[in-house]
């Protein structure tokens, strides 16, 4: 039995993104909480692949904090002097097998790479690719000129894939013009196949993608959501932090940190719908280093939580239940703190107030509760 190919992939994020019109390289744009290139280099991995960034390495360290990777290597003037630099990068390893993926397409359907490196034995390259479906014009001053037959026509995508050794030499010995890899190979007198791409192998490159981009991660995600209540009684002598806001009031909330009831239910709701408990099994109260702890600190790991699983918060939503203080004032501050804390929108957190009618402890005011609703997006088996 043949032993399985050694695969690398170049991952090519040396691009400033001057068609998108943002002052941050669109490779390294926040994608529904990752980065456009963690993305591509988390689908990468998946595969096995020895990963090799080009790029900015001090942003491409930031990006793929924690996703296995070879050190950056600068960028080139061209995207192929990128590639070749990526190329070189690899010599000491030696693949058999090179793939050459563009940080801007953050989605690689699944069975694409399975595809590429069997399309291999027989050809010297494979890339995947969509074919043109729209009827082609060409123009010229807002005028067409002819109709183009769209006939055998095809839209290229990345990853494209080689046999390293080859690809190597051609780059070494080819003018720094071609935008893509296959190209090269076609220019020497090589065969490059063709397998399926997919229409959600999007490159991000209007502003426009953004959104079918979202949509097409959203659709391999589930719905989870999540719970939490929590109650404190009041104490006189401390101050009274509701959702992160210090609130005036003559009395604060009794507890081991600072006794932020909002916070509290809604860490709770963010573990439970990520089925990790309570806030009690992540900070016990047992353990001074709580003492008196700021609970921004909690939700920012909840969130982190989030983030670990590869999902995203869709919407939070906190109901204090109190007759004193009013909270409508507040509530402004309130939900612009936790969405900070949260990294979200504040378009996707809900900060509210209901009174029990004097009924009960709250009612007494003799403390307050809060009740909270976390809605997150997990992938798949995540």
């Amino acid at each position: 039995m043949s032993p399985l190919p050694r695969i690398a992939a170049i991952l090519v994020a040396g691009g400033t993104g001057s068609r998108f019109g943002a002052e941050t390289p669109k490779q390294f744009l926040p994608l529904l909480g990752r980065a456009v290139i963690r993305h591509a280099a988390e689908a990468l991995a998946a595969e096995g692949t020895l990963l090799q960034p080009v790029g900015d390495a001090t942003a491409i360290d930031a990006a793929l904090g924690g996703v296995p990777h070879l050190p950056a290597v600068p960028g080139g003037a061209t995207r192929q002097a990128s590639v070749r630099a990526g190329l070189e990068a690899l010599a000491p390893h030696a693949p058999d097998i090179v793939l050459v993926h563009d940080a801007a397409r953050p989605v690689i359907p699944g069975g694409t790479v399975t595809a590429l490196v069997a399309a291999l034995a027989e050809a010297a390259g494979a890339i995947p690719a969509v074919a043109v479906t729209d009827t082609l014009k060409r123009a010229t001053d807002g005028r067409i000129d002819a109709t183009i037959s769209r006939e055998n026509l095809f839209r290229a995508q990345t990853p494209q894939a080689f046999h390293f050794p080859l690809l190597l030499a051609l780059h070494r010995a080819a003018r720094e013009d071609a935008t893509d890899d296959a190209s090269i190979l076609e220019a020497a007198g090589h065969k490059v196949a063709l397998v399926a791409g997919h229409e959600d192998n999007i490159k991000l490159t209007f502003a426009e993608d953004f959104v079918r981009l979202e949509n097409t991660l959203l659709r391999a995600m589930v719905p989870r959501v999540g719970t939490g209540y929590d109650v404190h009684a009041m104490e006189t002598g401390r101050k009274l932090i509701l959702c992160g806001v210090e609130v005036a009031h003559e009395r604060g909330l009794a507890g081991h940190s600072d006794a932020d009831v909002g916070i509290h239910a809604l860490c709770d709701a963010i573990y439970g719908a990520l089925a990790e408990g309570d806030i009690g099994r992540h900070f016990p109260p047992s353990e001074a280093a709580w003492k008196d702890a700021d609970s921004a600190r909690f939700l920012v790991h909840a969130a982190g939580r989030v983030a670990a699983r590869g999902g995203v918060l869709a919407n939070v939503d906190v109901t204090l239940i109190c007759e004193r203080p009013t909270i409508a004032p507040h509530a402004p501050a309130m939900i612009s703190r936790i969405a900070e804390l949260l990294g979200i929108p504040p378009g996707k957190v809900s900060v509210k107030a209901t009174t029990t009618e004097r009924l009960g402890f709250t009612g007494r005011m003799e403390g307050i509760a809060a009740q909270a609703v976390a809605t997150i997006m997990l992938p798949f088996g995540g």
